[in-house]
Parts: C-alpha cells; sequence; structure tokens
C-alpha cells in the first residue's frame, strides 16, 4: 500500500503567518476532497511567534521528522531580518537538513516568499531559477549571486525545487503542485472551496479549461458549470442546465454569458475539446470511444470538434 504525500510545514521564529495558513488551508482543502496527503509541523524553536506577534504551539523538532522520496518540505516565509541574522545562521544543522532532504532522499522543497532566502543558505538554489516577494528579488540576487533570481513571476519551479512570490501565490503554487500529483479537475474543487476561481500559472498566462470562466460568484451558474464537467459523457440541453441553475432558460443563456463571457454552449465544447484532448494520449482508446465519452455519437463529430479549435 503506497503511503500517502507528506507535506511539512518548517515554521520559524517570525513566520509571516499567511505565508504559512494559504497553502496548509489549501492543502487541508484537497484532505478533505480525498487526496492521500497528510501535513506535518516542525521547527527549531519550542514555541515560535510569528511576525505579528501570535505565539504558536510547540513544534516537532525537524531532527524527528521521517521523510520519503516525493514528500514536500514547505519553508512559508519569515523576517527577512530574522533569516539573514546571526542567531538564524548558526543554524547550521536545520540547512544540512534541508540540503540532505533534497540532495539524498529526493524530497521536493517548496519556498514561499522570503523562504527562498532559507534555500538560498543551502546552496541548493546555486544555479537554479527561484523567486521571492518583488521587494526582495535584487536583495537575493545580490546577495546570491549564483543564482538566477526571476523577477514579476507568481512562483518558479526547477528540479523538485518551488518557490513562490509570497502571500496570495503561496496559494497558487499549492494548487500548481496538487494539481501535478491530482489533476485539473480536483484542483478546480479545491479552488472552489478557497472561493478561488482562477488557478493563475507561474508566469499568470495559461489557465487550465476546468478552471478558466470561473472568475464569477454567481452559485447557479457554477452549479451548471460543475454539471457540464460532471456529466459531460451524457446527453444534456440547454433547458437542463437552467433547471441546474434553478434558472428560466432566457435568463440562464444571459446570465452565464454575463458572468463567464462565452455562451453555455461555447463552455460545453470547450469541456470536451479538453477531455477529448486528455483521452487522445492514450493508444488503446479509440476516436469513438472518446467520442461517447464526451457526448457526441459520432467520428464525425468528434473530428468536427478537435478541428474547430484547430483550423486549418
Amino acid at each position: 500500500m503506497t503511503q500517502p504525500v507528506k507535506f511539512i510545514f518548517l515554521i520559524l521564529p517570525q513566520v509571516h503567518l499567511l505565508d504559512l495558513a494559504g497553502p496548509d488551508q489549501t492543502i487541508l482543502e484537497s484532505i478533505e476532497y480525498g487526496a492521500d496527503f497528510e501535513i506535518e509541523y516542525c521547527g527549531i524553536d519550542e514555541s515560535p511567534a510569528t511576525s505579528a506577534g501570535l505565539q504558536l504551539k510547540k513544534q516537532t523538532h525537524f531532527s524527528n521528522v521521517k521523510l520519503k522520496q516525493g514528500d514536500f518540505i514547505i519553508i512559508p516565509g519569515s523576517s527577512v531580518s530574522y533569516i539573514l541574522s546571526d542567531e538564524f545562521k548558526i543554524q547550521t544543522d536545520l540547512l544540512d537538513w534541508i540540503r540532505d532532504a533534497y540532495e539524498q532522499q529526493r524530497v521536493h522543497l517548496v519556498s514561499i516568499c522570503a523562504g527562498a532566502f532559507v534555500l538560498a543558505q543551502t546552496g541548493v538554489l546555486d544555479g537554479k531559477q527561484c523567486t521571492t516577494h518583488f521587494k526582495r528579488t535584487a536583495q537575493l540576487q545580490s546577495l546570491y549571486p549564483s543564482i538566477k533570481v526571476v523577477e514579476d513571476v507568481l512562483f518558479v519551479e526547477q528540479d523538485r525545487i518551488y518557490s513562490s512570490a509570497g502571500i496570495i501565490s503561496g496559494i497558487d503554487l499549492i494548487l500548481y503542485i496538487i494539481e501535478q500529483l491530482t489533476d485539473s479537475y480536483f484542483v478546480h474543487k479545491v479552488a472552489r472551496e478557497l472561493v478561488m476561481y482562477i488557478r493563475r500559472d507561474g508566469n499568470s498566462k495559461q489557465e487550465s479549461v476546468f478552471l478558466k470562466f470561473r472568475n464569477h460568484i454567481h452559485s447557479g451558474i457554477h452549479q451548471a458549470q460543475d454539471f457540464v464537467v460532471e456529466k459531460i459523457h451524457t446527453k444534456f440541453s440547454n433547458t437542463e442546465l437552467a433547471d441546474v441553475a434553478n434558472m428560466s432558460y432566457r435568463n440562464f443563456c444571459r446570465v452565464f454569458k454575463k458572468e463567464t463571457g462565452i455562451t453555455p454552449n461555447d463552455y460545453i465544447n470547450l469541456i470536451r475539446h479538453e477531455k477529448a484532448s486528455s483521452m487522445m494520449k492514450n493508444p488503446d482508446l479509440s476516436k469513438l470511444q472518446i467520442a461517447n465519452a464526451v457526448g457526441l455519437q459520432s467520428e464525425k463529430q468528434l473530428t468536427r470538434l478537435m478541428a474547430s479549435f484547430n483550423p486549418g
């Protein structure tokens, strides 16, 4: 039986609460939706305080954490003045632990905001790209010239090391990681639970079709969109979608376009295309099987659908 993926939060003194709470809540919501994840907390101080002075309970010492390949160590941002202080720099056992976890145990490393300064001190970022809060990118690059600090991005991934700009972008990064471990639709459900309908990528340009057109708070339209995704293999009409949204047909079509920017039919075809594109990667599936799986009746209809998204 496979063991769950473990997310270990390294909570340092003067931790920024939102850098910790956002990713933590995102992972917790994933667990409640059925993801095979675990959360563990560790630190170097028996009872650390946040940067705002909130006292936290005693944490497990990092040296007592049991790691396995594929786990994630998450380092939420703390006060940069603390991370660069002599008080922290003498924590050589901690820096060795992080480096060994990455190099020997093949653990993934995740920094939120100023957590990148911690990773920089271990040396694991040498020659690699990373990012941090825009106010700190120049400082990080100056202090650690062997690192390639990327500016104006939400997060960066390279060689099992993830770094984010911090605060809300930390949630974007964790959603991205969870999508790698599960799938786009699962992440859509988690993002919806967080009332975060657009999961941005590192460059904030590409979005999963399951997450696009969700940047609204109309519950009826969200219910209709969920119905489309979950029932795309069946035949249904806009009238049925209007019933799901508890609206009249005419009002539903008007409101759907207003809230999403596209028509219900356009949305249905987008979901069909996304699922069909994914299924086409499986050589064991025939075109007819794929067509039926997205609510179409023939290979000809499938060919027409795919061509409409790839003209010429």
